[in-house]
């Protein structure tokens, strides 16, 4: 593993994670971000957190504080295609993949560095967005957690003004054309940046404007982390796992799940179908929330760390 930068804003007073570079078995370069508890020494294990679409280690910075103050060491990871790791076509831009498999092939990455670093045991999931389908997936093959928190996960995408099959179909024939690493139209383009595109007011993500406003910020000065919309191959790929996941049993291992009730990004009925079909797993719903609730006005973030703290004890 050898070492990679990390980047911070001017007078951020938060530890930074300690970053490195692995390489995947297909060759791809990617970022991994350590953030170790307050004592490490007396650690009560590890969390390893899934990031979903477009995100980046920097990002999730203050919710690892709130972990590493309880305890927990955090590994985090630039999924391919994004953050600093490796993308995927000449055009960077586009959130691009070529299967959504690829990305089982960074868990495994991630899985052997936290062997070897000897990360404290027992290990727990955190997954957000895209993270919780790549987290569901990797449940499915025996991921080594104990527990499994989720915020938001994409079990199912909301298209809102395409319907399913349609947009399959799409995706479908841009990629027989040689078209399936463009832009998919009404996800942002490839030269979009959402955070640097969308106002506050119409946002899908948060109620909270500091956490609007550093984001932003970090959009800004580190326009090299961030993407645009997703590709057609991206879209069909994704629209695809969501359907085979939703044909899966439930991975035993006790979860919790997080539902804000303003979410228009994901599947708020994949999720609650999934809930109904996983034993012991609890669903908190999180009234006024958006989609990314660890980014949401401190009532409703604490409501989540909380619970995901005591879910992880738990275990």
């Amino acid at each position: 593993m050898e070492p990679a930068p990390f980047h911070q804003l001017p007078g951020d007073p938060l530890v930074p994670a300690r970053t490195f570079w692995v390489r995947s078995d297909d060759g791809v370069r990617l970022r991994l971000g350590l953030w170790e508890a307050d004592r490490p020494d007396a650690a009560a294990g590890t969390v390893l957190l899934f990031p979903g679409r477009t995100e980046y280690l920097e990002k999730y910075a203050p919710i690892a504080r709130r972990l590493t103050a309880a305890g927990l060491h955090v590994l985090a990871i630039d999924w391919r295609g994004q953050g600093a790791s490796d993308r995927l076509q000449a055009d960077p831009r586009p959130g691009h993949i070529r299967d959504f498999a690829d990305y089982q092939r960074d868990v495994v990455e991630m899985v052997v560095a936290a062997g070897e670093l000897d990360l404290p045991r027992p290990w727990h999931l955190l997954a957000h967005s895209m993270g919780g389908c790549i987290g569901l997936a990797a449940l499915e093959a025996d991921l080594p957690v104990d527990s499994a928190v989720f915020s938001a996960p994409m079990w199912g995408i909301n298209l809102r003004r395409i319907q399913h099959g349609v947009a399959l179909g799409i995706a479908y024939l841009a990629g027989r054309i040689g078209r399936g690493g463009l832009p998919a139209p009404g996800s942002g383009g490839s030269i979009r940046t959402y955070l640097l595109d969308e106002s506050f007011s119409e946002n899908l993500l948060t109620h909270d404007v500091d956490e609007w406003a550093r984001l932003l910020r970090e959009a800004a000065h580190w326009k090299d982390l961030t993407i645009g919309g997703a590709s057609f191959d991206w879209v069909g790929k994704a629209l695809n796992e969501c359907t085979r996941l939703s044909r899966i049993a439930s991975p035993e291992v006790p979860m919790l799940v997080s539902l804000g009730s303003e979410e228009r990004i994901v599947s708020g009925q994949a999720i609650r179908d999934r809930v109904a079909r996983w034993p012991g797993a609890e669903l908190l719903e999180v009234p006024g929330a958006r989609h990314e609730v660890m980014m949401e006005v401190a009532p409703l973030r604490d409501l989540f760390l909380q619970a995901a703290l005591r879910r992880f004890g738990a275990a």
